[in-house]
């Protein structure tokens, strides 16, 4: 059996941002979010050509039944097709050398998600009441909570928390995660730039998950909790029901 998606998707500059450097896209087959890099040449371009690239994938897509293809394969060429989109750009407009890109994706079938990361924006599934983040960071304070050289109740406000070390460049990309995982009725998937997880912690990230129906209803609701928590980055969010009626 296949089953649908319900989702919301939003994003806003923030509180002490002059440029929105997020992208985001939400469709029934696709959902990607991507926060250009700070400090580096116009990472806004950088998100918003990684969004492009997916989004005209997903019109491809239309053509296709996703139960008939290679889900983690179609995403791995969105990546590769990202990447070439951005040594393009930064080949005709040099000015924009330099620039990148996070990206957290996930492509759906109607029974699988397939899931392609790098960089430090998130995922998250909220299941049966539990919330697990399914992402792994790719910052150099993530690589050290796995050698053990610092705890990871001090990972949230260490100084260096957004240094990636992967990420989509014009100059060359670091290698992305891409997997795959089951979907079952009553899943909720939640993808954030760091803008959210900065200033709103996991416990209630959760609990606005858990305490309304309606993604539309939360995804304002997380924007708004980390704007009264300063804003200091752009905040983008999208949240995914898997609807337990089946998918025509």
């Amino acid at each position: 059996m296949t089953y649908s998606l319900r989702y919301a998707a939003g994003s806003h500059i923030g509180q002490r941002r002059q440029v929105n450097q997020d992208s985001v896209y939400a469709s029934a087959r696709l959902l990607a979010v991507a926060d250009g890099i700070g400090g580096q040449p116009h990472g806004e371009v950088a998100s918003a050509e990684a969004v492009g690239v997916l989004s005209r994938l997903d019109a491809d897509l239309l053509a296709f039944d996703l139960a008939d293809v290679d889900l983690p394969d179609v995403l791995a060429g969105g990546i590769r097709a990202i990447d070439e989109r951005l040594a393009s750009t930064a080949e005709r407009e040099p000015e924009t050398r330099g620039m990148g890109t996070t990206l957290t994706a996930l492509l759906f079938d109607g029974s699988y998600f397939a899931a392609a990361h790098i960089g430090d924006s998130r995922g998250y599934l909220l299941r049966g009441g539990e919330l697990k983040r399914f992402t792994r960071d790719h910052t150099l304070v993530q690589a050290l909570v796995d050698e053990g050289r610092i705890d990871p109740a001090d990972a949230e406000d260490h100084p260096r928390r957004s240094l990636l070390m992967k990420a989509l460049q014009s100059t060359g990309s670091g290698e992305a995660d891409i997997w795959t995982f089951g979907a079952a009725p009553g899943d909720r998937v939640l993808l954030c730039s760091d803008g959210l997880t900065a200033t709103v912690v996991e416990t209630v990230i959760k609990e606005v998950l858990a305490a309304h129906q309606d993604p539309a209803e939360i995804v304002p609701r997380l924007i708004d909790l980390a704007n009264e928590g300063g804003g200091p980055d752009n905040i983008t969010v999208v949240v995914a029901d898997v609807l337990a009626s089946a998918r025509t």
